[in-house]
């Protein structure tokens, strides 16, 4: 690699350690708005003076899909924990519950209270059904797969599954 090559290299690594600066600054900016405020930077102008024209679109091309994947990264991160998508997935797997085949997963729910002699832990995990806590009576609807919590009533540990109706 030519030394003007490196330090152009040099340059953009720069463009992109500020693109992550900025975005942590204010993490609402868009990928136009970063593109704008980089492109305005002292690094960039340097590139831009050094870089023929070629490369210098070159550079504007990979800055914007660089701006582009950064974002969509970040923000993939913080929609996993949305309320909105959490409650999409409630939704879905609510809906997939419906359209399942009953005698299935009531075969395989035998099967699992068999294994468990009818008592299931709060950390196991479980499928959809209504699990009962034996000490208080409690009853916690169950709609997807997932770890059982103690009893929100009393803290008990120890449930009994409710059997799901065909």
């Amino acid at each position: 690699m030519s030394e003007r090559s490196h330090a152009l290299l040099s340059l953009y690594e720069t463009l992109i350690a500020q693109v992550k600066a900025d975005f942590s600054e204010d993490n609402s900016m868009t990928v136009k708005e970063l593109y704008k405020l980089v492109t305005a930077s002292k690094e960039f102008l340097a590139i831009k003076k050094q870089a023929k024209d070629d490369e210098l679109a070159l550079v504007e091309h990979f800055l914007k899909r660089e701006i582009a994947n950064y974002l969509q990264e970040q923000n993939a991160e913080e929609l996993s924990h949305s309320p909105t998508v959490i409650a999409a997935e409630n939704t879905l797997w609510h809906w997939l519950s419906e359209i399942t085949d009953r005698s299935q997963i009531e075969w395989h729910e035998v099967t699992q209270d068999l294994k468990h002699n009818g008592f299931y832990q709060s950390g196991e995990i479980v499928a959809q059904g209504t699990l009962i806590c034996t000490a208080c009576g409690h009853q916690m609807r169950i709609e997807f797969p997932g770890v059982i919590p103690d009893c929100p009533e009393c803290e008990c540990e120890q449930f009994t599954r409710e059997a799901l109706a065909p």
